[in-house]
């Protein structure tokens, strides 16, 4: 983003989690049906990994556009959690050269 945009952007130009007062996650134990966050992705297989990862982007667009503010938090959490242990488990993943952009 450029300087001049960053200056030019009003208070729903932020993100979500800087929207949401309930960002800070401590009241999102509450939101699922069970009452738990959900499995720690730290226990998750490989294979279970990646089908909770697919299952939340599949969705992505139907959440934000439609979904409650602490619904939508908890999906932003859970996605961040997800992707984050992806990453930790994957720190070399093959890079696509056709996914790169000239800079």
């Amino acid at each position: 983003m450029t300087e001049s945009l960053r200056r030019t952007t009003g208070p729903m130009d932020v993100s979500p989690e800087q929207r949401m007062p309930e960002w800070d996650g401590d009241h999102l134990r509450d939101l699922s049906t069970d009452g738990e966050p959900g499995i720690d992705p730290a226990e998750l297989a490989d294979d279970d990994l990646i089908r909770e990862m697919h299952s939340l982007h599949r969705t992505r667009l139907d959440t934000l556009r439609h979904a409650s503010d602490s619904a939508l938090a908890n999906h932003l959490r859970r996605t961040a959690e997800l992707e984050t242990e992806y990453l930790a488990r994957h720190p070399g993943r093959e890079i696509d050269p056709a996914r790169l952009r000239d800079e």
